[in-house]
C-alpha cells in the first residue's frame, strides 16, 4: 500500500475512533461530531449524520470548506459549517470536535467560562463563550463561531457545548476531554464554596502556562490519546 493511502487510512480509523471517544467519555450522546483535515488540503473527513458512537472509517464523508460533500454516501451533519469554517479560517487546524460536554453548559448558563483548576485544564488556553443560543446551521454562523474562537483551542457555545481546534484530531478530542473536566471540577469547587467564585484559586496565568507547558513538553496528550481510545474500543493509532 503506498504511503499516502496508509496514512489516509489511519487519519479515517482516527476520525472514527475520536467520534467514538467523544461518546465514550459522555461528552455526546446522539448529537456531536468530530472531523481531521486532509492534510495540506482544504477538505476534511467526518462522520454522517447519527450518533458519533456510530462512526465507521469507511463510512466518512469527505467535505470541503466551503460546505460541499465531494466524496462519500450519507447526509452531513446540519452543524458541518462548524468544522468547514473553522478549517478556513485556521489553516494549521487538523482537527475539529463539536461536543456536547454537560459541565461546560452549565457553567456557560452560569455566565461563566472553563479556567484551570488543574494541570489538564490549563491546556485549552483562554476560553471564550459564543453567546448566540442555537444551532450552527449556515456558512455564516460557522464563520461567527470561528471569529469567536479566534485563534484559540477552544471555544464555550452557550447553552449547546464546545467546539475544539487544535493541530490533528486526536488532540482534539483529548483537548476536548480535558476541558470538559476541568469544568466538571470547577462546578465541583464551585459548590464546595457555596457558589463564592472567589474562594476558588484558579491557576494564574504565569501558572496555566507553566502546567501547559509540562503538559505538552511530556507527553501526557499522547498517552490520553492511547487511554481514551483504548476506552472507546479503537487502537489510539499514531498518524
Amino acid at each position: 500500500m503506498a504511503p499516502e493511502h496508509e496514512s489516509l487510512r489511519v487519519l479515517r480509523e482516527n476520525v472514527a475512533t475520536a467520534n467514538r471517544v467523544a461518546h465514550a467519555t459522555g461528552l455526546v450522546t446522539a448529537f456531536g461530531h468530530v472531523s481531521a483535515r486532509i492534510p495540506g488540503t482544504d477538505r476534511f473527513l467526518i462522520p454522517t449524520r447519527a450518533s458519533p458512537m456510530l462512526a465507521e472509517p469507511a463510512r466518512l464523508l469527505l467535505m470541503d470548506c466551503d460546505g460541499e460533500v465531494l466524496e462519500g454516501e450519507g447526509t452531513p451533519n446540519s452543524e458541518a459549517w462548524i468544522h468547514a469554517r473553522l478549517y478556513a479560517a485556521r489553516p494549521e487546524v487538523g482537527g475539529v470536535a463539536h461536543v456536547h460536554s454537560p459541565a461546560c453548559v452549565a457553567l456557560g448558563q452560569l455566565g461563566l467560562t472553563v479556567r484551570p483548576l488543574h494541570n489538564s485544564g490549563a491546556v485549552a488556553g483562554e476560553v471564550p463563550v459564543f453567546e448566540r443560543v442555537g444551532l450552527v446551521r449556515s456558512r455564516e454562523l460557522g464563520d461567527a463561531a470561528a471569529a469567536a474562537l479566534g485563534g484559540g483551542r477552544a471555544l464555550l457555545l452557550r447553552g449547546h457545548g464546545a467546539n475544539v481546534a487544535e493541530s490533528d484530531v486526536r488532540r482534539a478530542i483529548v483537548v476536548a476531554c480535558f476541558l470538559e473536566e476541568a469544568a466538571r471540577l470547577q462546578l465541583d469547587a464551585l459548590a464546595a464554596a457555596g457558589g463564592d467564585e472567589g474562594r476558588l484559586r484558579y491557576f494564574t496565568p504565569e501558572e496555566a502556562e507553566r502546567a501547559r507547558q509540562d503538559i505538552e513538553s511530556t507527553g501526557p496528550i499522547a498517552r490520553a490519546w492511547q487511554y481514551y481510545a483504548a476506552l472507546a474500543g479503537g487502537a489510539g493509532r499514531e498518524e
